[in-house]
């Protein structure tokens, strides 16, 4: 099996330090391993995605000595995939349409039981207010967000294996928030007290992150996924998806995060590190790699 890792970014604002030390890590960990890296562009958000800030994104991985075959995929050209996935899990009755806000969602979790998370990986862990409110439709409604039940989802997994309460493993090369690492198992009662009913299509989009990064990755054949700690808890969600809709899972190496000096984690909004900036005040791809200590 060949190793295959890749960088997937947003086109929406520039590329920091932290965006850098991700890519780098991916794109010399398939080239230590004879592999290859590819660079998706993650821009199913058509109200922030701009083509300025992908063309910025080519000219910055480039500047830092990376490459990739071409064409590179866009998730803007691939929302059949998404759409005929979903029309799958709808039809073996794991969706929902929901029609909470997020002050619908704060409500009703204003006063949790004693010990129960409020948050998860997704944010406000969802109380599962339009599970029962509707009756299960036919046919799947258009431009309403859809949430995956998932209680039934683990349920369904644990038809294959009544015998293991365990509904996911995963094999983690790096190392979690908390340091964990080797084989990441976890239960049905995990996901849904730490997890709930997480959006799979958002009104705004007709596919949602978590959705549409499982796709790509069995499409592009990614073996191994790098990417920060902070998307760690997040990678439940992907492992009850790869199972349902029969993916594969590949490895994942999740790294530690670039923070800025005050102990905060760099974000879009911290241009004052953007790549762009080095490079504007005379950096060089190896001052990059020295601050990141990659």
């Amino acid at each position: 099996m060949i190793f295959r890792s890749r960088f997937a970014p947003s086109p929406t604002g520039p590329l920091h330090l932290g965006h850098a030390f991700s890519a780098m890590l991916a794109h010399d960990l398939a080239a230590s391993n004879g592999g290859q890296f590819l660079l998706r562009i993650e821009d199913i958000d058509r109200s922030r995605s701009r083509g300025h800030w992908e063309d910025q994104i080519y000219d910055d991985l480039h500047w830092l000595g990376l490459q990739w075959p071409e064409p590179v995929l866009r998730q803007s050209d691939r929302l059949a995939a998404y759409d005929k996935a979903l029309d799958d899990l709808w039809a073996r009755g794991l969706l929902y349409p929901c029609t909470c806000n997020r002050k619908d969602i704060a409500a009703a979790t204003s006063a949790p039981q004693e010990g129960a998370p409020l948050h998860g990986p997704d944010g406000i862990i969802y109380p599962g207010t339009c599970r029962s409110r509707h009756d299960r439709m036919t046919e799947r409604p258009e431009g309403v967000p859809l949430r995956l039940d998932m209680t039934a989802a683990g349920l369904a997994l644990l038809e294959t294996d009544q015998s293991n309460a365990t509904i996911g493993t995963f094999q983690e090369a790096g190392t979690g928030p908390d340091g964990e690492t080797g084989t990441i198992e976890f239960t049905l009662d995990e996901i849904t007290n730490t997890i709930g009913d997480v959006v799979l299509s958002r009104r705004d989009m007709g596919t949602s992150y978590h959705l549409s990064v499982v796709l790509d990755d069995a499409v592009q054949d990614i073996t191994h996924i790098v990417r920060g700690q902070d998307l760690f808890e997040a990678t439940r969600i992907h492992v009850v998806l790869q199972a349902l809709l029969n993916l594969p899972t590949p490895q994942y190496i999740h790294h530690r995060l670039i923070r800025d000096d005050t102990g905060k984690r760099l974000a879009k909004r911290d241009d004052a590190r953007a790549i762009s900036k080095y490079r504007a005040e005379g950096a060089t791809p190896a001052d990059i790699r020295a601050i990141v200590d990659l």
